[in-house]
């Protein structure tokens, strides 16, 4: 799959659930209201579309949400699309999570396929974890981040950087996350929907916690690539490796390679875009799939060339409307 700009579609990323066990300030609302459960894909609908995507060429699947372990028998579908990694069609099978279900669920990970998750932690602060997260309990995001370790599964933090909630403990997070043998990224909070907060009142532009951090820490720009939009540096103190991904200040839509998935069946070409194509409707009419093949390759065609985001304080609402656990973290 090739987009219009000449990037080649080769990863996709799936929610299979809006819902969440959190309610994370920067996220969404803590009285949200979810879709109802009738209007989501069943399990083997996610397995038909996602392996649609791999006979196109998509060769890295990511499952997200919401928080994609609270769906119940979820770990079917990895092990569904497992056998994509058994033939070779597939390179990566990864998932997204804030860690609560990681202690139940690392070894059923772990069979599937799964070797690389990445769990969403901003402190480190029992008090403010609570604070951020609003329903969450840190103790049992550590355990989940343990389990996943003691299995061998490879983990790498994902911050969001929050002016006067977590910018004073970001270095100790990173020399925590490099001594455990994880890697970490760094995020600029990003404004989809409507979360009750006031985002610019806690934006931070990566720019300055970089600046901060090359007061302790030697950064050296690395060629290391995930497939994901993280922009690698080594840190020589610490052995390990730092990402930072920068939809405001710095955005990386030039060498976008992705498309998301949500758990209803649309297609959004763009995270920042509200341009999407609905596969549900199609998927459902036939259990041919070369309609969906069809439906697929016009949505590629119609990849904008970036997003639209933007914090500005003349702008009252989110850029986009729909809360991020909608289209998929």
């Amino acid at each position: 799959m090739i987009d219009p700009f000449g990037r080649k579609i080769t990863y996709l990323r799936v929610s299979v659930t809006d819902r969440c066990d959190f309610r994370c300030t920067y996220c969404m609302a803590e009285d949200m209201t979810f879709l109802p459960k009738q209007e989501l894909l069943t399990l083997e609908e996610l397995d038909r579309l996602c392996s649609a995507f791999v006979a196109k060429g998509v060769r890295r699947l990511r499952i997200t949400g919401g928080e994609p372990l609270v769906r119940r028998n979820v770990i079917s579908l990895f092990h569904g699309l497992g056998r994509h990694l058994a033939t070779g069609a597939l390179d990566e099978l990864t998932l997204t999570t804030n860690g609560s279900q990681l202690a139940r669920y690392a070894k059923d990970l772990k069979q599937a396929g799964v070797r690389r998750i990445n769990v969403s932690l901003d402190t480190l602060d029992p008090d403010k974890f609570a604070q951020v997260t609003r329903w969450g309990r840190l103790g049992q995001v550590l355990d989940g981040i343990e389990a996943a370790l003691a299995e061998g599964l490879k983990v790498k933090i994902n911050t969001v950087a929050l002016r006067g909630v977590n910018e004073d403990e970001i270095a100790d997070m990173l020399a925590w996350a490099h001594g455990r043998g994880m890697d970490m990224s760094l995020i600029e909070t990003m404004p989809m929907g409507d979360s009750g907060t006031d985002r610019l009142a806690h934006y931070l532009p990566l720019s300055l916690v970089r600046a901060s951090l090359s007061r302790r820490f030697t950064l050296g720009d690395s060629a290391y690539v995930t497939g994901g939009p993280s922009r690698y540096v080594n840190v020589a103190e610490t052995g390990g490796r730092l990402g930072f991904i920068t939809p405001l200040t710095h955005n990386f839509c030039d060498s976008c390679n992705r498309v998301r998935l949500t758990c209803t069946g649309t297609l959004f070409m763009c995270l920042g875009q509200e341009d999407s194509a609905e596969l549900r409707p199609i998927l459902r009419a036939t259990q041919d799939d070369t309609a969906l093949a069809q439906a697929i390759d016009a949505a590629i065609a119609r990849k904008p060339r970036g997003h639209d985001f933007v914090i500005d304080r003349r702008q009252s609402g989110p850029s986009i409307a729909r809360h991020m656990s909608v289209t998929g973290g």
